[in-house]
């Protein structure tokens, strides 16, 4: 089943989106930094004008490393999210030499059970994201989602690691959320490979511009096309 996840920053977003077609929210602050945590105040207020699924990013800071008292901030961060109506979370994060830091990961997981999470872009950011790949999909209580635009630059040079990953079999690709630079051109090619996660922020705006509102006739033809090349 297609999915479209559209990332909003404000209840005005949200609602656009709801109107348009999206089947997700990812809730964030400061896309100036790719992303942080946002306000409760913020998610609330989201929570109170859609009922799609809200995720919320859990990131403290604009690179993929963290701190033992980010994390602390970051537990009560899910804590009052939950409280505010948040369905799910966004999160994950790089240890000192590049790879997935699983010791972070477990100290923030009680804070998020037994709602879903999708581990973000810090994958195309590891040093070994072959391996980095491996852990994530293959980790105990792990993501039900994967972000990942297959490199750092995003899809337009990660497309074929996608292919890759999507061709090990259904799992994977079930795993799989195209975003980062995702454009209408790549949608049939990644939905032929198995894809059917899609993720979009800066494509469903007027002019791409993230000072510019979520656009409903945007995010509708998004999933138009996103239903087209992977199913209802």
């Amino acid at each position: 089943m297609a999915l479209l996840e559209v990332i909003a920053l404000d209840a005005e977003d949200a609602r656009a989106a709801e109107e348009g077609g999206a089947d997700r929210l990812e809730v964030v602050a400061d896309m100036a930094a790719d992303g942080l945590t946002p306000d409760p105040d913020l998610v609330a207020e989201v929570r109170a004008v859609t009922s799609l699924p809200i995720r919320v990013m859990l990131r403290a800071n604009a690179g993929f490393r963290t701190t033992t008292p980010e994390l602390d901030r970051l537990r009560r961060a899910a804590e009052l999210h939950r409280e505010a109506g948040a369905d799910g979370f966004v999160l994950g994060f790089l240890d000192p030499v590049g790879g997935i830091d699983n010791g972070a990961l477990g100290k923030l997981a009680p804070a998020l059970e037994p709602l879903p999470w999708t581990f973000h872009r810090a994958l195309d950011h590891a040093a070994d994201p072959v391996a980095a790949w491996r852990t994530v999909r293959d980790m105990a209580g792990g993501p039900d989602t994967v972000l990942t635009a297959g490199s750092p630059r995003g899809v337009d040079a990660g497309a074929d690691v996608l292919v890759r990953r999507a061709a090990e079999g259904p799992r994977s690709a079930g795993l799989l959320m195209a975003g980062g630079g995702l454009r209408r051109r790549h949608v049939a090619m990644l939905a032929a490979a198995g894809i059917t996660a899609f993720h979009v922020g800066s494509a469903v705006r007027p002019d791409g511009s993230w000072d510019a509102p979520v656009d409903a006739r945007l995010v509708r033809e998004w999933r138009a096309l996103v239903v087209a090349a992977a199913g209802p």
